[in-house]
């Protein structure tokens, strides 16, 4: 695993905090069912959601770098489809989770310790046909214009950025489904203070300080966009893959409204090809 030494004198407080929470919930996501790591080991369980493989095609053979990889569950589904896959993520308790991960599946995995806004100079000129990022990764970013930077650093010329994310709107009623709790345009970075994860709402978490943003698909659009990328593909979906109460799971693992609710987008995809 690539450890380079960062800089924690230069790291503003958003940055020191989300890591310190991440650090905690890589060790407690571990052992839950949510991410169920012997599922994954054996083979049984895919972190994919299924229209991911569809819209992002074949990856057999491509390099990919999976940003903000966590414990590395996606990393897995990934490389278990044939792609040289590298893992990238701030939390070294997270990436040590993920080494194991790969070992314990038999895959030939890299993981590299980087803030993902630094993830093109701390991979050093790499460059990859896929740039991938998954579920609940962007809203710990305050700003996704230097992100996207760091995406058109990474990919060669041709490569594919494929982003699947949770939808701006769910992420503004996420109290109940039904009442904005939060502001959907214009939003500021916003700290919060609560215990807990998605994967446990029992747990009990030593850093419980986090500052989140709420991205709406207009800045991710033209963040892309003004980062030299060509859009090739927008989906929304009505199902989630993110535990919440007011949806209900189903067989597919992915949580769907109830009968009788009004239904918005839950999560979207993107793909989005640098031109060359």
């Amino acid at each position: 695993m690539t450890d380079p030494a960062l800089d924690p004198p230069d790291e503003p407080d958003w940055l020191v905090a989300n890591r310190l929470a991440w650090d905690d919930l890589a060790r407690l996501h571990e052992g839950t069912g949510l991410y169920d790591l012997a599922g994954v080991v054996a083979g049984t369980v895919s972190h994919l959601r299924p229209w991911e493989p569809v819209e992002l095609g074949p990856v057999e053979g491509l390099d990919l770098v999976h940003l903000q990889c966590h414990i590395g569950t996606d990393t897995v589904a990934w490389a278990r489809r044939a792609a040289r896959t590298v893992g990238v993520d701030f939390s070294s308790d997270a990436l040590a989770v993920a080494d194991r991960l790969g070992k314990e599946c038999g895959l030939p995995m890299e993981w590299v310790l980087a803030d993902v806004y630094a993830a093109d100079h701390v991979l050093e000129g790499r460059t990859f046909d896929v740039v991938y990022t998954g579920y609940g990764a962007l809203g710990w970013l305050p700003d996704l214009e230097p992100w996207a930077d760091v995406v058109r650093n990474l990919l060669r010329p041709g490569g594919v950025l494929y982003v699947a994310e949770l939808h701006p709107m769910w992420m503004a009623v996420i109290e109940d489904g039904r009442t904005v709790c939060q502001d959907a345009i214009d939003a500021d970075l916003v700290s919060y203070d609560q215990d807990g994860s998605y994967a446990d709402r029992e747990a009990h978490l030593d850093h419980t300080v986090t500052y989140e943003r709420l991205h709406s698909t207009a800045d991710l659009l033209t963040a892309v966009l003004d980062a030299g990328l060509t859009i090739e593909l927008y989906h929304e979906q009505d199902v989630s893959p993110a535990p919440t109460e007011w949806l209900e799971l189903q067989d597919d693992g992915l949580y769907h409204f109830p009968d009788g609710m009004v239904r918005f987008p839950l999560c979207y995809s993107l793909r989005a090809r640098l031109p060359g």
